[in-house]
């Protein structure tokens, strides 16, 4: 049985029709894998090796590689901010201890209530705006202690959930471009390139 939702799977089976090899598809099956679960579970990683064709290990290697995944429960708003050296001379450090204070939790740890879960990172490459800070990946541009906690007090309230979604959804939009091509006609061409390839292959001796 799947772990993915009917709605994730389906979503999965058209990602893996984009690439000419599944393995190809490992990391847009993690986003969709810790869309779903928040987090990138055991058995998303069970799941997305399955559709890969390869190993749960070879699954939890790459999602360690990329700090947008969580292999632990995180909460539902993952808040980063960023201490690199233009942040740092803008206050990165003492905006970073308001957080945890705001927060109630240290920094790479959640919150009692589940609701945040701080993190320090480096560069968010939007230093007009030191210290930067990311809520679930979006801007909130909150570079003052009383604009952080007033984007606290929001996310609190639910006033911002159009625009910074529980954590692990990256987009909401379904993609209407990219590959469009019946998936008979694929397997078709895929199977010529597989043939072609093999032809190209030196054959052992016997």
């Amino acid at each position: 049985m799947s772990h993915f939702r009917i709605d994730i799977r389906q979503r999965a089976e058209e990602v893996l029709a984009l690439y000419p090899r599944p393995r190809s598809a490992m990391l847009p099956l993690l986003h969709l894998a810790q869309e779903q679960d928040g987090y990138v579970s055991d058995e998303g990683i069970a799941e997305v090796a399955e559709l890969t064709l390869t190993t749960p290990a070879d699954v939890r290697g790459t999602a360690l590689f990329y700090d947008m995944f969580h292999l632990e429960p995180v909460g539902r708003y993952v808040v980063s901010v960023c201490t690199n050296i233009a942040c740092l001379l803008a206050g990165g450090d003492e905006l970073l201890e308001h957080a945890s204070d705001t927060l109630g939790c240290a920094v790479g740890a959640t919150s009692s209530d589940g609701l945040f879960t701080l993190e320090e990172t480096e560069c968010l490459a939007d230093c007009n705006f030191a210290p930067c800070v990311q809520v679930n990946h979006r801007y909130v541009r909150t570079t003052t202690p009383d604009a952080f906690d007033t984007v606290v007090s929001q996310l609190r309230a639910g006033t911002l959930d159009h625009d910074v979604p529980p954590h692990g959804t990256l987009i909401r939009v379904r993609r209407a471009g990219g590959l469009h091509a019946p998936r008979a006609e694929v397997a078709a061409e895929r199977s010529v390139a597989s043939a072609a390839r093999e032809a190209r292959t030196p054959k052992e001796p016997k």
